[in-house]
């Protein structure tokens, strides 16, 4: 215990507000999602434009990645500062490992169109292709990578241990929400299929 306590301070507030709103934002997308693919609640505030809707839904969900952002600096800023990587690796790891994750998240959205990022499936926003182009034809998920990548580069930047213990969180939180994500989206792209076979 005495080992754990020197590189995470477990008392400090910041850290569990962190951890919240790392979970908060992928559990509440895919309620809000799954609730605009039944019952289109998000696309009738916009009158029925179900564009508009996921673009108000891409703003919030960036809005509050933002906040996650904030939340977890601010968290680090909490934690025992323990040096993990000797110069010049100690910058360079980061920078390279955040300069590779934010190329996956980048690529991933330009790839996929805002639509295709923000859950405009549930809008009934569908693509006609699969893209298989980069990052996809590197990572199944590279936006969720890559953004667990930006987590653990600023652990190492900030030398918070502490850091890399919620990261691994992170990127639990993102698998358990693939797990619903991913059937999900199967399902929608199905219906739309079988759909077409009957026409």
């Amino acid at each position: 215990m005495d080992a754990f306590s020197t590189i995470v301070n477990a008392s400090a507030t910041s850290l569990y507000v962190s951890l919240l709103s790392i979970a908060f934002n992928p559990i509440a997308w895919n309620i809000v999602a799954r609730n605009e693919y039944r019952n289109k609640t998000i696309t009738r505030i916009f009158g029925g434009n179900a564009r508009y809707g996921c673009y108000f839904l891409a703003i919030m969900i960036l809005s509050f990645g933002f906040l996650r952002d904030h939340l977890y600096q601010r968290a680090l800023s909490d934690q025992p500062r323990i040096p993990m990587l000797s110069a010049p690796y100690d910058t360079l790891v980061p920078i390279g490992l955040f300069a590779i994750g934010q190329l996956f998240v980048v690529t991933s959205t330009w790839a996929l169109g805002i639509t295709g990022t923000f859950l405009g499936d549930y809008f009934g926003i569908l693509m006609d292709h699969r893209v298989e182009g980069f990052p996809f034809n590197v990572l199944r998920d590279p936006m969720y990578v890559g953004s667990s990548m930006c987590f653990v580069a600023t652990a190492l930047w900030y030398e918070r241990p502490a850091g890399l213990l919620v990261s691994l969180y992170v990127y639990i939180a993102y698998l358990i929400a693939l797990r619903f994500e991913g059937p999900f989206t199967d399902m929608i792209y199905s219906k739309r299929a079988s759909t077409k076979k009957t026409l």
